[in-house]
């Protein structure tokens, strides 16, 4: 009997996932986001400490891009190969390596090495994160069992950005915790009863078939790629470059994840109640006016930058939900594994090309050009959506599905 029986011999026999398994997957994720959380300030902080150029900062960005978009393409490989469980403990362990190599000394050729092969593992874990639970609950409850393990990872990532306020970046004590919360995230995965499910499938990329699909949905996974890089990614590099301290860059990187928070459930529950593509405009609007705020209050009281970043932050990560939503109504049960495949592709491709734009142009005109570049991605994707409304009719209210908060930082699963 194959793993697929055995699945289905269980189901047939009423078992069901225990709930403490589930947590546990979640739990890990959520242990892993603060390790990243702290790394994600700590890396910007003490390169500017050190007196390198921004410039390094986002090299690195981009090192971590492009290494997340080889996990996002190769972990279906890997995955069947091996097995979700042990896919997980190689991922794990290449974190880990990664944090050792950053916590040996400033080298930022080094370092975008090792962030690169960072990049490759959390694509990597995220993907075998969302396999094994869209595997393991049934369809009854997936819904907010993917919205807490959203949530539970964006908390961890706030949370670990806090904690760059009580470190010493003058040492290795920031890569030694990010590296701590990794192997203790190992535990539950290790001890875990959770049956294996079948490998996700590959990413067999279709764009142009996704594109008929969903124009919207695949070109606000080409926008928000780009637009979380820029906004979560740079947020901390130019805040350092403009003379934030240690503590205050902490503070703005905790309120970020809040905006995920705050907006994703009012925009969700506006869009299950009409056009989702009018809430998407309304999204990247807000994205345009709070980067053009960002831009006029620079280097004005802090209290006054983190309202304007939750904000920017918590429309972006808006979009990421609205346009997967939107994609989602328009599939049929046959075009969704070349749909999803297609979204995690155009994800992880503006998710490293816009970043190296992001670093050319910070060395050209300074850190700020991040904003006008998020600014243009947002507009644009606004005015294509506007025209698409012009073009094609909306899905009719019964055949749309549900809203489900997700973050920009987590890679789309493949799985059907």
């Amino acid at each position: 009997m194959d793993q697929r029986d055995d699945v289905t011999a269980a189901d047939e026999e009423g078992e069901r996932t225990p709930a403490i398994a589930v947590a546990g997957v979640i739990a890990a994720m959520a242990l892993v986001a603060v390790g990243n959380g702290l790394m994600f300030g700590y890396i910007p902080v003490s390169l500017g400490a050190a007196g390198y150029a921004p410039t390094w900062a986002g090299s690195i960005l981009t090192g971590l891009s492009a290494g997340g978009l080889a996990g996002c393409l190769l972990t279906g490989t890997l995955v069947r190969r091996v097995g979700h469980a042990r896919a997980y403990l190689v991922f794990s362990a290449l974190i880990v390596l990664s944090n050792a190599v950053i916590g040996a000394g400033i080298y930022p050729l080094v370092w975008i090495g090792a962030r690169a092969l960072y990049g490759f593992a959390i694509c990597g874990m995220f993907i075998v994160a969302q396999s094994w639970l869209n595997d393991a609950v049934g369809n009854d409850i997936r819904g907010r069992v993917m919205a807490i393990f959203y949530v539970a990872y964006v908390v961890g990532l706030g949370g670990g950005s806090f904690l760059l306020r009580f470190v010493d970046i003058s040492n290795a004590e920031a890569p030694l915790l990010g590296i701590a919360f990794n192997a203790i995230s190992i535990l539950p995965v290790g001890l875990t009863r959770l049956r294996q499910p079948p490998a996700p499938r590959a990413a067999s990329v279709a764009l142009a078939r996704a594109w008929r699909v969903s124009p919207v949905g695949v070109a606000g996974m080409l926008a928000v790629g780009g637009l979380s890089m820029m906004i979560a990614g740079f947020a901390p590099i130019h805040a350092t470059a403009i003379g934030l301290d240690q503590q205050e860059v902490a503070t703005l990187l905790f309120a970020m994840p809040l905006g995920t928070l705050l907006f994703q459930i009012p925009f969700g529950w506006i869009s299950d109640r009409t056009d989702r593509r009018f809430v998407l405009v309304a999204a990247s609007l807000l994205v345009v006016v709070a980067g053009l705020a960002a831009s006029r209050f620079d280097g004005s009281a802090l209290p006054i930058m983190v309202a304007i970043y939750i904000v920017w932050s918590g429309a972006s990560e808006s979009i990421y939900s609205l346009a997967n939503a939107h994609a989602s109504d328009r599939a049929s049960k046959d075009d969704l594994v070349a749909l999803s495949s297609s979204m995690l592709f155009a994800w992880s491709l503006s998710g490293f090309v816009v970043p190296g734009i992001g670093t050319l142009l910070t060395a050209a005109y300074g850190t700020q050009a991040f904003m006008y570049v998020a600014i243009v991605i947002a507009a644009a994707y606004s005015a294509f959506v506007l025209w698409r409304l012009r073009k094609s009719r909306a899905v009719p209210a019964g055949e749309t599905g549900a809203f489900s908060p997700m973050a920009a930082q987590v890679p789309p699963s493949i799985d059907p």
